[in-house]
């Protein structure tokens, strides 16, 4: 089967959006499973994942049937847009050397010592020490992979794509972590949040201009060139950056 445009423009977006997020949550599955015990830290996990597919399904279906399709476009357009712009935000700073590299060696050194702090794991039955960690820290990054999901398919009635974007990245995100047995230090997170942050603010505004009633010229394919405008400024929001710290520092090293 052929992907239209749209369909794998979703598809890709709720990947890449997805990958960061579970990412994140891998780590700290990896620091609970290799610190205390993995039984107990796989049910906390599927236990969450479980939730997030309730709410993904009820949800998703919900505001698909229930809110009106131009409406639900403002919406969620205006949602994107405000979250995208955070992501991007921060992205922009990171590239540009404003801000510290999310770093996931750092975040599995620091859950490993917290977990040391725990009672011992019980020599039968459940750890609800890691059953409770595990779960918390799937189910709050996996919202975030929720509402991605949901908001992507709902807006352009394409919650399957969105759905199968999210799955495969949790897929492969979930088995290089159990192969490696170590945190995903190698992935290019803050690469993709750029270019997920860019995803959200491109799709945003194209979404929100068709819920207001804007006709745009190319259809579907405005989303390449709302793309390509938002990656420019976006480079050109770093290179100001890098000028402006340079500057700073050029400043405060100079005479008094």
């Amino acid at each position: 089967m052929v992907l239209s445009s749209v369909q794998a423009a979703t598809l890709i977006a709720a990947f890449v959006a997805s990958a960061v997020e579970f990412v994140e949550a891998a780590t700290i599955v990896l620091a609970v499973g290799t610190t205390r015990q993995w039984r107990s830290t796989l049910v906390g996990t599927a236990a969450a994942v479980l939730v997030l597919a309730v709410l993904v399904g009820a949800f998703g279906t919900a505001i698909a049937v229930l809110v009106p399709i131009d409406v639900l476009r403002v919406v969620v357009g205006g949602f994107l847009l405000i979250y995208g712009l955070q992501w991007l935000t921060k992205a922009i700073l990171r590239a540009a050397g404003a801000r510290a590299s999310h770093d996931e060696a750092a975040i599995y050194a620091r859950e490993v010592a917290t977990l040391r702090d725990e009672r011992p794991v019980a020599r039968d039955g459940m750890d609800w020490v890691s059953f409770t960690v595990a779960f918390k820290g799937v189910l709050l990054e996996g919202l975030e992979v929720a509402f991605i999901v949901v908001t992507f398919g709902a807006s352009a009635g394409m919650l399957g794509p969105a759905v199968g974007g999210a799955a495969a990245a949790g897929v492969l995100v979930l088995a290089a972590a159990a192969l490696l047995r170590r945190p995903l230090t190698s992935v290019p997170e803050n690469a993709m949040k750029f270019g997920v942050g860019l995803m959200l603010v491109t799709f945003g505004t194209f979404w929100a201009g068709e819920g207001i009633g804007v006709e745009w010229p190319a259809e579907d394919a405005s989303i390449l060139l709302l793309l390509a405008g938002y990656l420019a400024l976006s480079l050109g929001a770093v290179w100001l950056v890098r000028v402006r710290d340079s500057a700073v520092r050029s400043g405060a090293g100079g005479p008094a």
